[in-house]
């Protein structure tokens, strides 16, 4: 142990991803900071992967039921193998608030804890009971970081002096901040997965001319294509951009306003990956996430949240041959399991997909939050701030209702 306390820092994207400094309390309770200090995080970074191994399973031994580990299917292999749930990160939220857990170490990236934190079991006074930890603070996303919280704020009021507020319904995708989620409904809007995305719009055009969808553009538009509303009905709004590069006439024709963000990941995807697949493996089914661009969602096969296109495999017959367009670890973890079921798995692009940002959680990383908690220390707390937290849920409420 080292005699001085020592946490990470945060760096300027998990600060963006958290929307603002306020917004999420990277602190120690005061109560765990008396008498005690931290380990070293260095101390464990400067030793490899599988010595960590041992480690984490004495500590969950130890910690039992107190301690719940939430894996996102794109954690990488050595830290996922030790959640206790995996899945996506609404499910994985949802999960959580269900069990008696006091700590929930959530194996993601920080729009992810703060979701858990929001969905979290709570008391009479509205403070959650359960604690999240996220291991790595600088485990952002890259999409949530698009759409910052300020921008997004002079982007409605831009609207706002145009007369094009009136009758627009601000829905965010569950891949934003907390400060977004509360955008939203506060507004009158709501929060929507990439499976409930179309009840989603369906819901707000019955209340509403026109949305406004944060943060994804391709999930916006592949969804809005499906409800059959033509391209040129869809604008994106560039936040750098004078009046999001868009005149009022264009806004006017509009009956989908899109964000312009993306995940870093599924824009890789290109529609000639789609071609040199179908022409060396012919009968291959090509299923992509939504999130990619809308020109390889058309040549796909079928289009799915990462447990949609699990379910595709699953419920396939065997000898079937898949590419899928998602992320890497998940499509390699998914050839491993259906291989001895006689299904083939491939990725959608040789080069391969890798969310960066999601692997930065490592076994040391959480090794470290779970010894910490054995010597009574909650290391990296994701806390949303209480007028965040309230707007928030009634976004997230109201997509329960959809």
């Amino acid at each position: 142990m080292n005699s001085v306390l020592e946490l990470p820092t945060v760096a300027e994207d998990a600060v963006a991803v958290g929307a603002d400094a306020e917004s999420t309390n990277h602190e120690l309770p005061h109560q765990e900071l008396t008498g005690v200090e931290a380990c070293s995080l260095e101390n464990y970074l400067a030793l490899p992967d599988h010595s960590m191994d041992d480690r984490i399973a004495a500590a969950r031994a130890k910690l039992g039921k107190d301690v719940l580990l939430l894996g996102h299917h794109y954690q990488r292999d050595e830290v996922i193998r030790f959640a206790d749930f995996t899945g996506d990160s609404y499910k994985l939220s949802k999960v959580a608030a269900e069990t008696d857990a006091k700590y929930l170490i959530f194996c993601g990236v920080h729009f992810m804890a703060e979701s858990a934190d929001l969905l979290g079991r709570q008391d009479a006074e509205g403070n959650t009971i359960q604690q999240v930890i996220l291991p790595d603070l600088n485990a952002g996303c890259s999409m949530a970081d698009m759409a910052e919280i300020s921008q997004v704020e002079a982007a409605w009021e831009a609207l706002e002096k145009i007369g094009m507020t009136e009758g627009l319904v601000p829905l965010t995708y569950m891949n934003s901040t907390a400060a977004i989620k509360a955008f939203c409904g506060e507004r009158g809007g709501l929060v929507c997965t990439s499976s409930n995305a179309r009840a989603a719009f369906e819901w707000a055009f019955a209340r509403g001319k026109r949305i406004f969808f944060l943060p994804d553009q391709h999930l916006g538009r592949n969804t809005g294509f499906a409800m059959g509303i033509p391209l040129e009905q869809m604008t994106v709004w560039d936040p750098w951009a004078l009046q999001g590069g868009q005149s009022k006439t264009a806004i006017e024709a509009s009956r989908i306003i899109m964000w312009k963000g993306h995940c870093s990941v599924h824009q890789r995807f290109l529609p000639s990956h789609v071609d040199q697949v179908r022409a060396k493996y012919p009968g291959i089914q090509v299923i992509v996430h939504p999130e990619c661009r809308w020109d390889v969602c058309q040549k796909a096969d079928a289009l799915g949240s990462t447990e949609r296109l699990i379910k595709i495999v699953e419920d396939a017959p065997e000898g079937s041959i898949f590419a899928i367009g998602t992320e890497i670890h998940l499509v390699n973890r998914l050839a491993k399991r259906f291989a001895p079921l006689g299904k083939k798995i491939i990725t959608l692009d040789d080069a391969g997909c890798l969310c960066t940002t999601m692997y930065r959680i490592s076994p040391q990383h959480l090794a470290w939050a779970l010894e910490n908690l054995i010597e009574g220390r909650v290391v990296n707390q994701i806390q949303v701030k209480r007028s965040v937290k309230k707007w928030a849920r009634v976004a997230l409420d109201r997509m329960l209702e959809v």
